[in-house]
């Protein structure tokens, strides 16, 4: 899918009140170049896109936000608005069949709950970008998580961490309850989540420590579609771009945040030191 940037110049423009000259001298090109994009007769390359979006962004225009409420206020009833973090951008028709099997529950096509949660998974990448996507679960079966040791012993299982306690009544029921819904929606896991659940499973932490060190990180919601007839629920309606300047604002915000959880993980372990059952007794 192209990115939309007809249609976004033609917002910076007015937005701005630049005319064809001006935006031609402010990007450097001819206004040939310009006039050509704005009537759609060709597509820029991802340079100059680059220098564009740049330009919004420095002068305080958060144009992909701006349209996640948008779309947002326009979704038909029950409909629901997500977003999806691509490294590379999404090839073809949404499918799953390019998902790997050590995800957080197993292959599926992967969705967030807001723009700015997708963004922080992928700002490091230089050729990622965030899809907005229109989500219609009627007819659906789900199964909905939260933070607390359910979802922490299923993450821990996909993740192939459980191995040796596969056979345990818990694992089987957690396994049993999930296999004939069409999709899940569960709090969202990062490598440092990852790290926290680890502990719990060598036997580092309680299951009390890991779920107050998880909730200190808190990324949002993740919608997980796990066959067909959920990704038939699932328009694209837009692609973003995702400048440089973007990029570094949302990573400097990551590093930040990671840094306030990280103290707050700190925190949780002292605070629920001795409470709680290790992974052991959890599973025995």
């Amino acid at each position: 899918m192209e990115y939309n940037i007809r249609k976004d110049l033609i917002n910076i423009k007015e937005l701005f009140n630049l005319s064809n000259s001006e935006l031609a001298t402010k990007f450097q090109v001819d206004e040939l170049r310009i006039t050509r994009i704005l009537n759609g007769e060709i597509h820029p390359r991802e340079e100059f896109m680059n220098i564009i979006y740049n330009y919004c962004f420095t002068k305080g225009l958060r144009l992909n936000v701006q349209k996640e409420m948008f779309y947002k206020e326009e979704l038909e009833n029950n409909h629901i608005l997500l977003t999806h973090a691509s490294k590379e951008g999404i090839i073809g028709n949404i499918s799953i069949k390019y998902s790997k099997l050590a995800n957080d529950f197993g292959p599926g096509f992967y969705c967030g709950d807001s723009y700015n949660n997708s963004i922080s998974l992928v700002s490091r990448y230089p050729n990622s970008s965030v899809y907005f996507i229109d989500f219609n679960p009627e007819s659906l079966l789900k199964k909905e998580f939260k933070v607390d040791l359910k979802w922490m012993l299923t993450i821990a299982y996909f993740r192939g961490k459980l191995k040796k306690y596969k056979e345990s009544p818990i694992i089987k029921k957690i396994i049993n309850e999930i296999e004939n819904v069409d999709y899940i929606i569960a709090p969202i896991a990062d490598n440092r989540m990852f790290q926290i659940i680890d502990s719990f499973i060598e036997g580092e932490i309680t299951d009390e420590q890991c779920k107050h060190c998880l909730a200190a990180t808190n990324l949002g919601l993740q919608y997980v579609f796990l066959n067909d007839k959920a990704i038939n629920n699932l328009s694209i309606l837009e692609r973003c771009f995702i400048s440089t300047n973007e990029r570094k604002y949302y990573l400097d915000k990551q590093i930040e945040f990671q840094n306030i959880s990280r103290d707050k993980t700190k925190l949780a372990r002292i605070k629920y030191r001795g409470k709680g059952k290790y992974i052991e007794e959890v599973l025995q």
